[in-house]
């Protein structure tokens, strides 16, 4: 029985796989980003999307860091 669920738990993983790779392959087009002073920077959507998800994890890592580096001194072990 666990080895059933191990092995429904991998099809599933590949298919999310294949179905994200096929979506970052058919939206691999140029995506232009303008900004301020006529600035712009051309990249494929699939980079753009890379690029701001870990632009998010740095935010969220930065916005718990205080939890994670506060003394333990009041806490009981």
């Amino acid at each position: 029985m666990n080895f059933l669920i191990k092995l429904l738990v991998w099809m599933l993983r590949i298919v999310v796989f294949v179905g994200l790779f096929g979506l970052a392959i058919k939206n691999s087009g140029p995506m232009e980003l303008r900004f301020f002073f006529d600035q712009a920077w051309t990249a494929p959507v699939s980079v753009v999307v890379l690029v701001v998800f870990a632009f998010g994890v740095a935010v969220g890592l930065t916005a718990a860091l205080g939890v994670f580096l506060r003394p333990a001194s009041g806490r009981k072990s």
